[in-house]
This record gives C-alpha cells, sequence and structure tokens, in this order.
C-alpha cells in the first residue's frame, strides 16, 4: 500500500514540474483540445452522452478499447481512424514526456 503512495506521489511531483516545461504544456493543452474534439464529435454524431462519449475518446487515444462502445455512423467510423493515427501519437508524446519528468533526479530550489 505505501509504495502506491510513493508512485502516486512520483507522478504528481512530475506532472508539477512538467508544468514548468512549455513542450509538457503544450503537449498537455493538445492533448485537453483533442479530447474535447473527439468527445464533442461523437456526441453529436454519434448521439451519445458527453460523459460516453469522453470515455470512448480515452479509451481510444490510450488504446484500451474495451469494445463497450463503437462508433455505427461512417462519419464516426472515419474518423475513429484519424483520431486514432493522430491521437495517439500525441498523447505517446506526453507519456513520454511525464516519463522524463519523473526520471529526473530533483534541483535543490
Amino acid at each position: 500500500m505505501i509504495a502506491f503512495f510513493v508512485v502516486f506521489r512520483k507522478l504528481f511531483t512530475s506532472l508539477r514540474s512538467g508544468l514548468r516545461d512549455p513542450v509538457f504544456r503544450g503537449l498537455l493543452q493538445l492533448t485537453g483540445v483533442l479530447l474535447l474534439a473527439g468527445t464533442f464529435f461523437y456526441a453529436r454524431v454519434e448521439g451519445w452522452t458527453l460523459l460516453n462519449s469522453l470515455y470512448f475518446s480515452v479509451m481510444t487515444l490510450t488504446t484500451v478499447g474495451y469494445g463497450d462502445f463503437i462508433p455505427h455512423t461512417m462519419a464516426g467510423r472515419l474518423f475513429s481512424i484519424f483520431y486514432v493515427l493522430i491521437g495517439l501519437g500525441i498523447v505517446i508524446a506526453l507519456a513520454t514526456e511525464i516519463a522524463g519528468h519523473a526520471a529526473r533526479k530533483p534541483t535543490a530550489s
């Protein structure tokens, strides 16, 4: 149980230090915009609730893909293809930045 808290403390410390990095902030904002775009698209085109649309967007971009929601329209399927191809690179870049900040030794302030 202690290891769980240690890992989360390291994660939050990494996120806090990342917010001082303009590249990290840009990737975080881009990821947020990407999730919002997917959320609104799926809500509008597929008729899902905003929460279900956000859930599907996150599951799609993180490649979890439980399969409980799938796009039924042709527009939704085409969007999903490009959404994954573009979004996956952005999410991986953000995860890489978080890992990079976690690997750095803290400097004395």
